[in-house]
């Protein structure tokens, strides 16, 4: 999985926004926060805002947080915010690619790493990033990752 520099901002405005809680932050804090260019980081905003994740109110008063709370968005929730479907080939779902001959199988190796990486993704939220409380189902992955390898 490659995550874009985009994706990779968007995940770490998201979760600076969990940190702050239901406080009002402006764009300026979080770009210094986290170390993210600003002006990537309004287009950034802009799709978060669109995408149901976060919101914005302007005035001296105002600035970005998340739309709801941290715990009930996942990072999967982020990604397709800004950046589409977890896993796409060719710009289509994995189920909907067809191969033939002896790469006919790919397409079920495509679903099988979508359903991989949706059960990491979906099952951590923001709140639990920013609180560093990661799901046990990701810290035992984490204890001995060669124990997870699929060998046949």
């Amino acid at each position: 999985m490659r995550l874009s520099a985009r994706v990779d901002y968007a995940l770490r405005a998201a979760v600076a926004l969990a940190g702050y809680g239901d406080r009002w932050v402006s764009a300026e804090q979080i770009a210094e926060d986290q170390g993210i260019p600003r002006k990537f980081l309004e287009s950034i905003l802009l799709q978060l805002r669109r995408g149901g994740i976060a919101t914005s109110k302007r005035g001296s008063e105002g600035g970005h947080q998340l739309a709801r709370s941290g715990d009930q968005i996942s990072l999967a929730d982020v990604i397709r915010a800004v950046d589409g479907p977890l896993v796409g080939v060719r710009g289509e779902r994995p189920e909907q690619v067809a191969y033939t001959g002896t790469a006919a199988a790919l397409t079920n190796v495509w679903i099988a790493l979508r359903v991989s990486e949706r059960n990491i993704l979906e099952s951590v939220s923001l709140a639990a990033v920013a609180g560093d409380d990661l799901p046990t189902s990701v810290t035992k992955l984490l204890e001995d990752p060669d124990a997870w390898v699929i060998r046949d």
